[in-house]
């Protein structure tokens, strides 16, 4: 029987999605690292299967294993991902590792207007996990202390080596943890929310990518735009599944 695999390949992470019979099978995660062309062995010990698409960052290196694997451009694959979890959603937003989409949904998963913030890690999780480790937390545990915070201050630098420098500063004033995470979220969603602004925001709005499991930026989003964001179970996998469904609606 034949199956269809959808690999996002990003700065991260890798993940894979796998469906047959118009169901997924299988959904595995892995952490780039500095080989993500070992990490793509080990998710295929036994080979690729012919039906094989790949996005993310990544992409082209996956066909130096793979040649038969098709790419499809993370905006599509998100675009179809997300739609095929929150059908109702007609904005997407996904925050990844290194960069940002606000995408315009349209019917069955097409693609409107987008916009993509690729050029720095402003905004990003990258810069969320920068700044969590200047403090010496977990950037599992980060949105949760930002969470506690009630006087979030103002942070003048969305550039994550100078919001670094800001959030020693303060630190150093005795402005308490929870406070500075709570201000330095605040410019990852205030950033977001002008990015959804521009692509003409609708809801439902469904939000993915890996910062999409930080409660403090769902909350914080929801209240800058008065809507609660639909998040799906595993955030993180929504390029993969829509790479596995693109190739299997080509196979089909």
């Amino acid at each position: 029987m034949t199956q269809y695999a959808g690999l996002d390949i990003g700065s991260r992470s890798i993940e894979l999605v796998v469906r047959r019979s118009g169901g997924t099978v299988a959904a595995r995660r892995l952490p780039t690292t500095f080989d993500p062309l070992a990490q793509l062995r080990a998710l295929f010990p036994d080979g690729a299967p012919d039906r094989l698409a790949v996005t993310g960052y990544g992409r082209e290196l996956a066909r130096e294993l793979f040649p038969q694997a098709r790419t499809i451009t993370e905006i599509k694959a998100h675009a179809l991902g997300a739609a095929s979890i929150f059908p109702q959603a007609r904005t997407l937003l996904d925050i990844g590792g290194q960069d940002t989409k606000a995408i315009a949904l349209l019917p069955g998963g097409r693609v409107g207007r987008f916009e993509m913030n690729d050029r720095c890690a402003a905004g990003t999780g990258k810069f969320l996990e920068y700044t969590a480790n200047a403090f010496g937390i977990p950037i599992e545990d980060f949105g949760r202390l930002a969470l506690a915070g009630t006087h979030a201050p103002r942070m003048s630098s969305m550039c994550t080596v100078f919001a670094e420098t800001e959030a020693t500063t303060l630190a150093a004033r005795g402005v308490p943890p929870a406070d500075i995470a709570l201000g330095l979220h605040q410019t990852v969603v205030s950033r977001t929310v002008s990015m959804l602004a521009r692509v003409g925001l609708a809801a439902p709005l469904a939000f993915v990518g890996g910062v999409a499991r930080n409660p403090c930026v769902v909350r914080l989003l929801g209240e800058a735009l008065g809507l609660v964001p639909l998040v799906p179970d595993a955030p993180d996998m929504t390029g993969a599944l829509g790479a596995a469904l693109w190739v299997e609606a080509e196979g089909a």
